[in-house]
């Protein structure tokens, strides 16, 4: 077989667009580059820019501030992983007992119909202050610590836009799907497992990682209870040196975390978009 040569005009235009793309690389850095050096100048020639440095970008206090820091991020991320799970699980859960049909199941609709308005409805520094101050005064046998109560407080909230989200999903696959499973003998549990959920996870992927993302964010408040986390090390950093330097160490920190799962967030969201268009 003759291997395929490509011709003088596809060779130029090979060359044309390496050219192109070349040129838009210099012209995007070198657009930056004078960006980033005009802003740099406002912001330091700015009135009360030194006052600005001292308060909030002050070198040494950062340096002092990090390792308590990063330590307490360490509690985030664990937050982050349980209560993700635990929100996924139960937001899953609660759109399957909204999808049940049938007059039987109206009480379980209703139930999580209620939790769904109620939770989303509910901000949550309400359930956080309820769960992690209010039930501990109760003094109950068995109680857990305040970070579980915290965690649980996140779950709960985060379980109810899950649920919705994960239901639009559920719904949004064709009813002829679930009628031509059914005519092959499967169970509705059986559909629901193999025929229309992997529909709907693939479906409803950019809203779910865009919730992760603000479940992030929001692991942070569980400091308001107490527990030792990145927003309570940097607040005793501050309490410490009348500083705010450690709370933009930790808000750094917390974008950096961010940063993984926004990357992913945007690539499936651009897939997916790319998958509607192409079909």
């Amino acid at each position: 077989m003759t291997p395929h040569t490509p011709s003088k005009h596809q060779l130029e235009r090979a060359a044309y667009r390496r050219r192109q793309t070349v040129r838009s690389v210099l012209v995007a850095a070198l657009s930056t580059g004078v960006l980033g050096t005009l802003l740099v100048v406002a912001v330091t020639g700015a009135p009360g820019w030194e006052r600005v440095r001292a308060s909030f970008l002050d070198l040494d206090i950062a340096r002092d501030a990090f390792p308590a820091v990063l330590t307490g991020l360490w509690l985030n991320v664990r937050l982050l992983v349980f209560c993700a799970l635990g929100a996924l699980a139960l937001g899953l859960l609660i759109a399957l007992l909204r999808t049940l049909r049938g007059a039987v199941f109206f009480p379980v609709r209703a139930l999580a119909t209620g939790y769904t308005y109620t939770f989303r409805g509910l901000p949550l520094i309400i359930v956080l202050y309820v769960l992690t101050l209010g039930v501990p005064g109760l003094r109950l046998q068995g109680m857990p610590s305040v970070l579980v109560l915290g965690g649980a407080a996140l779950v709960l909230t985060y379980g109810g836009y899950l649920a919705e989200v994960f239901r639009a999903g559920i719904e949004s696959v064709h009813p002829s799907q679930l009628a031509a499973a059914r005519s092959l003998g499967l169970t509705y549990r059986q559909t629901m497992r193999h025929v229309v959920l992997p529909q709907a996870v693939r479906r409803v992927a950019p809203p779910l990682l865009n919730d992760t993302v603000a479940l992030q964010k929001d692991v942070g408040l569980v400091s308001l209870a107490g527990p030792i986390d990145a927003v309570r090390a940097a607040q005793i950093a501050t309490a410490e040196t009348f500083n705010y330097t450690p709370y933009i160490v930790a808000g750094m920190l917390f974008v950096l975390l961010a940063i993984p799962l926004i990357a992913v967030t945007d690539w499936v969201t651009l897939r997916a978009a790319r998958r509607q268009a192409g079909g």
